[in-house]
């Protein structure tokens, strides 16, 4: 049956801004472990039509210390945060876990100081995942990108239960010519890293990254692909130990056409 045109239809998505400024807040694990990442996400956010500017004085969200149970730190964090990133039209990190961070529980962690959780609920309406904010907000489709391989796809606790962020990778994956997608065992099932929960309990990280990979294994793809370099650094880890090929990329290189660099935690 024929779709009703766009303008018919009632749930005819909003116009994306017209070249809105961006903040593209970085996170540690990308600007320490795959700074590639970084230039993927500025790359395609130029290319959605975005100003984008990269905050000089960024640093940590507060997350570690918020989900260790120092929220004295995290708010501290917060706060910083929130006078870096304001005077943008909206914030857009790689990650689901830091903006998950910035946008459900920043308020939390100020809570005893009303004024600056107002302040936190404001931005975190504008803060966005990478790729939630190329299709949710801007619209985006990647144009001439071509990889020839097969991929599976992991998605991250904070992305997909704090965030709702499911169909949208899958969607802009759609978009790369030769990227042949395989579905994967409990996609949806955390990898064992948890932040700071590989740390305290490492037997018990160990084990589900040790079911994750295997499923990986099945699903038979070459490459394993993610939003989330924590999730992507613990998988990429244990499928090298375990000798695979599976390479493992961040799925904003992929986008950006630069999956010709070595696989996370492969040889530069």
């Amino acid at each position: 049956m024929q779709r009703p045109p766009m303008a018919d239809r009632a749930d005819r998505p909003a116009a994306p801004p017209a070249n809105p400024r961006v903040a593209l807040f970085v996170t540690c694990l990308v600007d320490a472990m795959r700074p590639s990442v970084g230039f993927a996400a500025l790359q395609l956010l130029r290319e959605a039509g975005c100003r984008v500017e990269v905050p000089a004085a960024q640093t940590c969200c507060g997350q570690p210390a918020f989900n260790s149970g120092d929220t004295r730190d995290a708010a501290h964090l917060a706060r910083r945060f929130i006078e870096i990133f304001e005077p943008y039209d909206f914030v857009v990190a790689p990650s689901g876990s830091c903006i998950g961070m910035t946008r459900v529980h920043y308020a939390e962690a100020l809570a005893d100081d009303p004024p600056w959780a107002e302040r936190a609920r404001r931005l975190g309406e504008r803060s966005f995942e990478l790729m939630s904010f190329l299709v949710d907000v801007m619209h985006f489709v990647p144009q001439g990108r071509r990889l020839d391989a097969s991929a599976t796809y992991h998605d991250s606790c904070s992305g997909l239960r704090e965030l709702g962020i499911l169909a949208q990778p899958r969607a802009l994956l759609a978009a790369v010519e030769g990227l042949t997608m395989k579905p994967l065992e409990g996609h949806d099932v955390c990898c064992g890293f948890g932040g700071t929960f590989c740390v305290k309990y490492p037997a018990i990280s160990n084990a589900v990254v040790a079911d994750k990979a295997a499923a990986i294994e099945r699903s038979g793809a070459q490459l394993l692909l993610g939003g989330d370099m924590g999730c992507l650094i613990n998988m990429a880890g244990k499928l090298q130990r375990n000798g695979s090929a599976v390479r493992a990329y961040h799925a904003a290189e992929v986008l950006a056409g630069r999956a010709d660099a070595p696989p996370i935690g492969g040889e530069r």
